[in-house]
């Protein structure tokens, strides 16, 4: 009989072969069309006929932080509690990055295997994910930001620089990535992990557009190892955490709307905080602007009056009120603003003009967060069964479709 776990009520089968789940960092399908159309991604290209192509939402707001730890829970933020890369925490009274594992209020599928008797190794590209993509987990988990400081004790593994054979690569390259799926490939092939989470960087992604010679380059990178993955037997789960937009107008200038400075500007500077929940340490590449904020107001008698004047925006889609969005994008009430605005899919919004350094965009502005990016793909090395033609498919449904669904 085969023997299942469940987590987080959901039920997974133990795997009996190593299962390799990738999160692509910023990958929409069209990366991947182009790079095949270009003949640059050969073993992808089989899967439609070999495996399984198919597509899902992933989780608003279209960040980081959120969507991988949907992934690794098999649940939305509403149960594991992580909406943000950034977040106000109201109870300490700050705004803080949301990395650390205190803020999860799931146990991950990764921790539960292991737990379980299963091998678990988890690569991450950005050491901001390994205490939440590592909580509580006992096997391998590290980052490729930070390889030269792994140790067995503390990360499961050692001497993974002289295993990989590359230095520790910058973080704002694509080679952080390759090294993710290059230590993938030596931990496949030495230690044989049950389940394997690998997790990139979409430093590409922010500055390349789908079918550039630098986009195609990265997916054959990844091709060549996805290939290597499925000669040596392991199953293949890929997904990615959003998508990306070009945020710009015809010109190629960025568009922007500073939330901050136009409630300034209408209503004085006490009356509302604008958060942005894509900042991370890595803003480099897109100036800490996405398509999606959080608005905090000091008078929630004037909600209703706030949110009409942010609807009038230009390049605003869509503010609802904390109960709205909790209900529409399953996010935990306490820890979303009174207000939460999305942008059209080619805006992005700010704070004040003066808290974005965007000199390191030295081109055309692409960013996520709103829910333009929020199709992503799913795709399989193996034949998909028993899944319903009408089920709404997540990308937090991917470890349930590669343990319980193929064939």
């Amino acid at each position: 009989m085969t023997e299942h776990i469940t987590i987080n009520s959901r039920a997974y089968r133990l795997p009996s072969v190593p299962t390799i789940i990738v999160c692509i960092d910023g990958c929409e399908q069209e990366y991947i069309n182009q790079a095949i159309q270009a003949g640059q991604a050969p073993f992808l290209a089989t899967l439609s006929a070999d495996g399984a192509v198919l597509a899902g939402d992933c989780v608003l707001p279209s960040f980081t932080n959120p969507n991988n730890l949907s992934i690794v829970t098999g649940v939305p933020p509403s149960i594991h509690g992580i909406c943000g890369n950034f977040f106000f925490d109201q109870e300490a009274n700050e705004e803080v990055l949301m990395n650390d594992a205190k803020y999860l209020r799931a146990p991950t599928i990764l921790a539960e295997l292991a737990r379980a008797g299963k091998h678990v190794a988890v690569v991450t590209a950005k050491d901001k994910l390994r205490s939440l993509l590592g909580h509580q987990l006992r096997g391998i988990c590290f980052s490729a930001e930070k390889a030269d400081q792994v140790t067995l004790a503390e990360h499961g593994i050692e001497n993974i620089l002289a295993r990989v054979g590359m230095p520790v690569p910058s973080v704002y390259s694509a080679d952080l990535s390759e090294f993710v799926f290059a230590a993938g490939l030596s931990i496949l092939t030495t230690e044989r992990p049950d389940l394997m989470y690998l997790s990139t960087t979409d430093y590409v992604q922010h500055k390349h557009a789908p079918g550039t010679p630098e986009a195609n380059a990265f997916y054959a990178m990844m091709d060549g190892y996805f290939k290597r993955y499925h000669d040596a037997g392991a199953v293949i789960a890929i997904t990615a955490d959003h998508g990306m937009n070009a945020k710009t107008d015809a010109a190629g200038r960025p568009n922007i709307a500073f939330l901050q400075d136009r409630l300034n500007a209408h209503y004085g500077p006490q009356l509302a905080r604008v958060i942005l929940p894509i900042t991370d340490p890595y803003v480099v590449h897109h100036g800490a602007l996405g398509s999606y904020a959080t608005i905090y107001l000091r008078d929630e008698a004037q909600i209703g009056e706030v949110a009409d004047f942010l609807a009038n925006i230009q390049g605003v889609e869509a503010v609802l009120t904390r109960v709205q969005a909790a209900h529409r994008f399953e996010l935990p009430p306490d820890r979303i603003g009174d207000l939460v605005v999305l942008a059209e899919r080619l805006t992005v919004l700010g704070s004040a003009s003066d808290k974005h350094d965007l000199s390191g965009l030295t081109v055309p502005l692409r960013s996520h967060g709103g829910a333009s990016e929020q199709r992503v793909p799913l795709i399989f090395n193996r034949k998909v069964a028993n899944i319903a033609p009408s089920r709404h498919l997540r990308n937090f449904d991917i470890i349930d479709i590669a343990l319980n669904h193929l064939v």
